[in-house]
């Protein structure tokens, strides 16, 4: 058997790909350092008082075509404001999906909500109105849909389903900014949209969210929650309920305005080497491109491919570890492992040893049984996320495109040993 190797590269062949964890992969630049100055010199860094705050938020729902937008701390924050918003009593259940960050899940523990998980489409780790329908029950009370790598859900259909079942519907496009359903972004479809600016999303303001409604009393309690539920200019304002400071400042506002003004070429920019990777990579036996919804637009958060170990032995960790020895850095399963196996959820570790709210769960909401989730571990196993970001050149590309391609072939050709035994 031959020795199994890297694809072949000499040092100074290696190409380093930009990184949106620094300046190589962001848009930032004189622009927000000017605002960020602006807003300094004002001497007002608080959104409850400055301009760049309220700014932001009449220009992003303008840019969604949202009636309402509410800036917050962080896209946690954004998820946890939209749930609060709904205000479910305890016990009640909200749908969600298998696949996703914990920041997207805590916030309803944090209300009382039990996370009841739906099955993901294994092609694309979105969920479905099919798998949810499967998860609905009398105690259902909203449903949280995750744009999962800025490729849309099918909105069409599970509002369909929502609406026909009087149920609440929370976007989650952190990852997914002017993405479009049948020509609507997304966001405005269920009755909440919420928007992350972390470091690594198409703006950034290194941590920070955004929450649209076009529901004014949904908007109203966003709005509160954020600010501790004081009602601010009310005529007898009081803290109407439980509620935490979610707050925004003018800096990271400032910054965002700036990242607005770009938001259209990063989308352009993103979408377009992409077409470039699939028209690269098609005809690689194994490795399967991201193709968006239909009727949408997929906005390439990330680029992930789908991998098949039968005919790419070792699959997504074994072309990972081919690629990392050429500098790609790649992430085989995405996440870990589903969110429902996670301590927090698995174990019930929540406030103390009372593991409330899970005590107040049905049985069937609490089934984490693996054969409920086919789709949810297929998508883990063949899934291999690469890096993305709006400053990639036909030059990354191509190294990217060729990295894969070289090390698709060579574990065709030879079975490479991998973590726990050989491919």
């Amino acid at each position: 058997m031959p020795r199994p190797h890297a694809p072949a590269h000499a040092e100074d062949d290696l190409l380093p790909l930009p990184s949106d964890q620094d300046a190589t992969g962001r848009t930032l630049g004189d622009e927000e350092i000017a605002a960020v100055t602006d807003a300094l010199r004002s001497g007002t860094l608080t959104v409850t008082k400055g301009a760049q705050g309220k700014t932001l938020e009449a220009r992003f729902a303008a840019m969604v075509g949202a009636t309402f937008a509410t800036a917050c701390s962080s896209g946690s924050a954004a998820i946890h404001c939209a749930v609060a918003a709904i205000d479910p009593e305890p016990g009640d259940e909200i749908i969600t999906t298998s696949i996703t960050d914990m920041g997207a899940l805590t916030p309803i523990l944090y209300q009382g909500a039990i996370p009841v998980f739906a099955d993901v489409d294994p092609a694309t780790g979105n969920v479905t109105a099919r798998s949810i329908a499967q998860r609905l029950s009398p105690r259902t009370k909203a449903i949280v849909v995750t744009h999962l790598f800025g490729n849309p859900c099918n909105m069409t259909a599970i509002m369909a389903l929502a609406r026909s079942r009087n149920v609440r519907v929370i976007e989650d496009c952190a990852q997914a900014f002017l993405a479009t359903h049948r020509g609507r972004p997304v966001g405005t479809f269920g009755d909440l949209g919420c928007f992350s600016l972390q470091q690594g999303k198409h703006v950034t303001t290194g941590e920070g969210g955004l929450v649209v409604s076009n529901d004014a009393a949904l908007a109203r309690r966003v709005y509160l929650f954020v600010n501790k539920a004081w009602g601010y200019g009310d005529a007898n304002a009081d803290h109407y309920f439980l509620a935490l400071n979610y707050r925004f400042t003018e800096l990271q506002a400032a910054v965002a305005n700036a990242q607005m003004a770009k938001l259209d070429g990063v989308v352009q920019a993103r979408a377009k080497m992409a077409a470039l990777m699939d028209d690269l990579l098609a005809g690689v036996p194994g490795v399967e491109v991201p193709k968006p919804g239909h009727n949408s637009t997929h906005v390439y958060w990330k680029y992930p491919l789908r991998i098949d170990p039968a005919v790419i032995p070792g699959g997504p960790p074994a072309l990972a570890k081919l690629l990392k020895a050429v500098s790609v850095a790649s992430a085989p399963r995405y996440i870990v492992k589903p969110a429902f196996r996670c301590a927090v959820i698995r174990d019930q570790q929540t406030f103390g040893r009372s593991r409330w709210p899970f005590t107040l769960a049905r049985p069937e909401a609490v089934d984490y049984a693996a054969e409920r989730f086919p789709g949810t571990f297929e998508y883990l196993d063949r899934v291999l996320v690469l890096p993305w970001n709006e400053r990639y050149t036909p030059a990354h590309v191509e190294y990217l495109a060729n990295a894969v391609r070289v090390a698709a072939e060579q574990l065709r050709e030879t079975r490479i040993p991998v973590e726990g035994g050989v491919a």
